[in-house]
């Protein structure tokens, strides 16, 4: 699965690493992917997007439903 931001279309970053001697390797830096639930249309949809789309603001989060209160009965 590629590691891109299904929103903004942010990947990875590519680069070299280099060590005190200066030996010059390939690296790649990822994007901080998390796999949150977006709500579109008329439901909710599970989508991996980057940490700064969550930050900012750019989608809509959907409403926590409240938790059914206990039943008294068979907590006795």
């Amino acid at each position: 699965m590629a590691r891109v931001c299904e929103l903004c279309g942010k990947g990875p970053q590519f680069g070299n690493r280099i060590s005190h001697a200066h030996n010059v390797t390939k690296r790649r830096w990822n994007v901080n992917l998390q796999r949150t639930r977006v709500q579109s249309g008329g439901g909710t949809v599970k989508a991996r997007l980057c940490t700064a789309c969550l930050k900012s603001g750019k989608l809509s989060k959907p409403v926590r439903r409240a938790r059914p209160a206990a039943n008294p009965a068979t907590q006795a």
